[in-house]
């Protein structure tokens, strides 16, 4: 009885937790890439799921394309450094926040719901200027 109890307790605490925020995907990843999550450095291998504040590195050569939850789209191209700062998207109401930094390289963006639910939901940093997205299609280049 006590193991069962116990069993019980364990799965509801477990159940309880908030999980990792999968907040979109990898659809396309050539060349030098990767993922820095956490001072680790992940694959971006198709399919692998981008999480709040993971940053997108590309070398000479590389590529990444991100789909977001909110079907946001990303095109990270060569000697780049893609911030992710913030993520929050409420699917029921297709709005939310979403904050992305461009350190260095190129940025191509289509943007999705978050830009389109209200002014200044989307804003993309570089070193020098603040972008506020409304719901358009950008390139963003960033010399090193």
């Amino acid at each position: 009885m006590k193991t069962k109890l116990l069993f019980a307790i364990t799965l509801g605490a477990l159940l309880a937790q908030p999980a990792l925020a999968d907040i979109g995907r990898v659809k396309k990843s050539t060349g030098t890439a990767a993922i820095e999550r956490k001072g680790v450095r992940v694959n971006p291998a198709v399919g692998t799921s981008l999480l709040p504040g993971d940053v997108l590195v590309t070398g000479k050569g590389g590529q990444i394309a991100i789909t977001f939850a909110d079907n946001t789209r990303f095109a990270v191209g060569p000697n780049s450094r893609i911030a992710v700062d913030r993520f929050d998207y409420d699917r029921t109401t297709r709005s939310g926040a979403f904050e992305t930094r461009v350190e260095r390289g190129s940025l191509g963006v289509v943007s999705g719901e978050i830009a389109k639910s209200r002014r200044d939901a989307m804003k993309v940093r570089t070193p020098t200027s603040l972008l506020g997205v409304r719901g358009t299609r950008f390139i963003i280049d960033v010399p090193q």
